[in-house]
Formats: structure tokens, C-alpha cells, sequence
């Protein structure tokens, strides 16, 4: 076992990928030389050669549009999307072309990208680089959706998403990036659709993805000292979703609670709150509850970005008052 960051955990599974098939290229704003903007992509020119990395113009269709070409002609690109927020940039590539060309040539072209993106605010960067935008994945059929929270994940869903045959955006937590944590030695896979039970718990379900589990985590232990136990779980992917898993712990707690990063309306909580209410109604025991950001533009200041996001204080208030 080996302690690697968050940020050191993307480059392992390129790493480890990129060796192990000969068709993942990598392709992106100042990943080859620069070894990228938040540092995730170091040492990979140098191993793999300027054929397998390469920087792209500061276009976004550019990148995506090389890599949906190259991966119709059998090479499995990684295209990195410097910030998530930018995705707005070439969303007619991703949604119309990436993620329907396979359905739309009745299978005869797969398109096998994995994109990259750091997504998610606490980083001061404001409004226009500080999104959460995995719900606007989740919504268009024909992509999966991959939102790590740990280094172990990191490493294991991205090579999972890697080999997988269809497109997958990988949404890597940015102020996750210095985060420590254990990873398994050898090749390392996560497979897709399958959430992490965090903790088993009784009183309360919380369901969560991304930097929100840690909070969540935190929020449990000071829940813990009052007596009340709640079950986490990191669901992993938002697609595909692990329906099954969200619907066994609701049954067996009764109560749930989604933590989001996302703002309130059209967030994922949104759609879990459905299945459960659609296939658990009388397994619960009060209302479902969704902590999500508000619908506003995140600010660049400290205080007002804070107030945004869910926190620990604000996670375990409102799950102490719903459930007194």
C-alpha cells in the first residue's frame, strides 16, 4: 500500500494505462510540457513520448474534436477540459456528437473518450471557475459520469473509464488535488456504478459524491457524539447510478439526506430523491432532505463562497433538526 495525493493518483492512472495500452493518448491545454495547470500530469511527456501527449491549442472544441476524430479511428484518447466550467465551450461536441455517435451509427463507431475535468469551487476562483457542473453530464443520455472522492478512486475509476468503450467524463475535485490518502499497489480498477459504503449507520441515510463525503464525514462524527449514527454513502458515478445500493440503506435507516455541491435546482439529489420516493415511499420515516449549494453564481470572496457551499456545521444542523 502507498499514501499518494489526490493530484499524484490522476498521474498514476495515466501511468499505469497509458503503459498498458498503447492506444491512450492524452491530449490537452499544457498537459505534455507544463505537465498541467493543477500539476496532474507530470513526468508523462518524458515516459510516453510527444506522439501519446500532446498540448492543444487553448481551445476546447479543438481538444474534443481531436478526440472524438482519433477515437473513431481506434486510438482511446484522454482529453482534459482545464476547468470544468469550460465545458460550456464545446458542450454541442460532447452532447450531440460525443455522446450519441455510437447509438447513432447502430454501433459500428464507439467513441471511447475519457475527459477529463477539475471541477468544483473552495478555491476562491470565482464564478466562472468554480462550478459543479456533473448534473449537466448526468442529464445527457449517452454519457457516463465519474465523480472520485478519494485517492484510491481517483486512481481506480479513472483507469476504469479508461478502458471503458464509451465516453466517460471524470470529474476530478479541485481542491481535492493535495488531499492524502491510501492506494492499493499494483494495477488498480474501480469498477463503474458500484458506490462506497463510507459508514454503516442507523438513524439516517446521507448520500454524497466529491469533496462533500469528507464534510459529510465530519459531520457524522460530530452527530456520532450526540448519538445519532448515520450511514454514508460516496455514490462514486452519477451514471451509471447504484440505484440499488441508495435504495437497500434507505431501507434499512428510513430517512435520507443528499449533500451537494451543485446549486439547489436540477442538482443529482434531485433525481435520487425521485427513485426513492418512487420505489421506497413507505420505507421512510419523514421527509427526504437535499443540503445543496443555493442558485446563485459562486463569489470570489472567502466569506460569501464558504456561506455557499454546504459545511460541517450547516450538514450536521440540518440533519439534527430533521431528525429531532
Amino acid at each position: 500500500m502507498a499514501e499518494l495525493t489526490y493530484r499524484d493518483a490522476v498521474t498514476a492512472a495515466l501511468r499505469q494505462e497509458m503503459a498498458r495500452d498503447p492506444s491512450v493518448v492524452l491530449l490537452g491545454e499544457d498537459v505534455a510540457a507544463a505537465g498541467g495547470v493543477f500539476k496532474a500530469t507530470p513526468g508523462l511527456l518524458e515516459a510516453f513520448g510527444p506522439e501519446r501527449v500532446r498540448d492543444t491549442p487553448i481551445s476546447e472544441q479543438a481538444v474534443i474534436g481531436l478526440a472524438m476524430g482519433a477515437a473513431m479511428t481506434g486510438v482511446r484518447p484522454v482529453a482534459e477540459i482545464m476547468f470544468s466550467d469550460f465545458l460550456a465551450t464545446c458542450w454541442d461536441l460532447v452532447a450531440n456528437q460525443v455522446a450519441k455517435t455510437r447509438y447513432m451509427t447502430n454501433g459500428q463507431v464507439s467513441i471511447p473518450i475519457t475527459i477529463r475535468t477539475a471541477n468544483g469551487a473552495g478555491l476562491r476562483f470565482g464564478a466562472q471557475h468554480s462550478q459543479s457542473v456533473e448534473n449537466w453530464a448526468m442529464a445527457i443520455p449517452g454519457l457516463k459520469v465519474v465523480v472520485p472522492s478519494t485517492p484510491a478512486d481517483m486512481l481506480g475509476l479513472l483507469a476504469s473509464a479508461i478502458r471503458d468503450p464509451d465516453p466517460v467524463l471524470v470529474f476530478e475535485h479541485k481542491a481535492l488535488y493535495p488531499e492524502r490518502g491510501v492506494v492499493p499497489d499494483g494495477e488498480h480498477t474501480v469498477p463503474l456504478g458500484v458506490a462506497r459504503v463510507v459508514r454503516p449507520g442507523t438513524h439516517a441515510t446521507v448520500v454524497t459524491t466529491g469533496l462533500m463525503v469528507s464534510r459529510t464525514e465530519a459531520a457524522a462524527e460530530v452527530l456520532a457524539a450526540e448519538g445519532i449514527d448515520v450511514a454514508i454513502l460516496d455514490l462514486r458515478t452519477l451514471i451509471p447510478l447504484d440505484t440499488a445500493a441508495i435504495l437497500d440503506s434507505v431501507r434499512a435507516t428510513g430517512r435520507l439526506f443528499t449533500v451537494e455541491e451543485n446549486p439547489r435546482v436540477l442538482g443529482w439529489g434531485a433525481e435520487i430523491a425521485s427513485i426513492v420516493a418512487e420505489e421506497a415511499i413507505f420505507d421512510l420515516e419523514g421527509p427526504i432532505v437535499r443540503i445543496t449549494a443555493p442558485h446563485v453564481p459562486l463569489a470570489s470572496s472567502s466569506m460569501l463562497e464558504d456561506a455557499a457551499l454546504p459545511s460541517v456545521t450547516r450538514i450536521s444542523d440540518i440533519i439534527r433538526r430533521s431528525l429531532s
